[in-house]
């Protein structure tokens, strides 16, 4: 199932008896959607285009005319998908065979980057690449997995001289995130978007006056709702090894696309930054006997 179609079909049991009717008619007939305007669909599921626009809004989308454009594309994708014979994410299986593994761990990171590419809104990938350069510090903020992703953020701002932290420890999170002002920007890491230690950090920041970014998956979830800027990876990745795979390729994937926005937007000012880390890394391990490349 395509990006948005999973999310509303995981988020049903949370929306209201009108949002619900609307998600139901998507669901069950989302290539009809694409061709109906915002008053017949509200007639259709017995509400108002009022409900329709809060609906949309509800899932990050900036209106109706968004949502068909979206699911127009993903119901492109997943038609192309049938046709190719191509399969969903694949979870682990007892005695696969080695080559079996292999092609399966392919398809999904492969998927899971496309997936997360259909889910950018390029207004606020623009925007948040803005705050991410004018920033004059930058606090990364996630646990377990994406602490790893944190990690990765921070070694790569940290290389073009961005004042950044990214603690792993949850109490030292909440404790830079206190030393913020409105000159400086959060940005918190989290599949679920519920996770207690991240939002905690989050909503500190915001008390500090900085701006605040989000990396979650596609979802009616905390974390982006109390972000300024929501950006999201792909959800769809199930089974007993969620949140760990393919996911994690995501939100690597919306890491990489945010600094090399950073570095096109302040060429000048970035650029040399990372070649002279790059040269004087080099540098120090030649001087010290290493055979070792960066």
């Amino acid at each position: 199932m395509a990006p948005i179609l999973h999310a509303l079909a995981q988020e049903q049991e949370r929306l209201s008896q009108q949002e619900r009717r609307i998600a139901d008619f998507i669901l069950s007939s989302p290539s009809e959607v694409v061709h109906m305007g915002i008053k017949e669909l509200a007639e259709q599921c017995g509400t108002s285009p009022a409900t329709v626009t809060r609906f949309c809004k509800a899932f990050h989308l900036k209106g109706y005319p968004d949502l068909k454009v979206k699911l127009s594309a993903e119901i492109a994708h997943t038609e192309m998908q049938e046709r190719s014979g191509m399969s969903s994410y694949q979870d682990i299986v007892a005695n696969n065979p080695l080559s079996q593994i292999v092609e399966a761990m392919e398809a999904n990171h492969l998927a899971s980057i496309r997936d997360t590419t259909s889910l950018l809104d390029m207004d606020r990938l623009a925007q948040a690449i803005r705050l991410l350069c004018a920033a004059d510090r930058i606090d990364l903020y996630g646990v377990a997995t994406s602490s790893i992703v944190a990690q990765d953020f921070y070694q790569k701002l940290i290389r073009i001289g961005k004042n950044c932290t990214a603690f792993a420890d949850s109490h030292m999170q909440i404790t830079s995130a206190s030393t913020l002002s409105g000159r400086d920007v959060a940005v918190a890491i989290s599949y679920s978007g519920e996770t207690l230690e991240t939002i905690d950090a989050l909503a500190c920041a915001k008390d500090s006056g900085a701006a605040t970014i989000s990396l979650t998956s596609y979802s009616s979830n905390t974390l982006a709702a109390m972000a300024d800027i929501p950006l999201f990876a792909s959800s769809l990745e199930k089974g007993m090894r969620r949140g760990d795979m393919a996911s994690r390729i995501a939100q690597l994937h919306l890491v990489d696309i945010l600094f090399m926005g950073m570095n096109s937007e302040q060429f000048g000012q970035y650029v040399p930054k990372l070649e002279q880390s790059y040269h004087n890394v080099q540098n120090y391990r030649k001087s010290r006997g290493g055979h070792f490349q960066a």
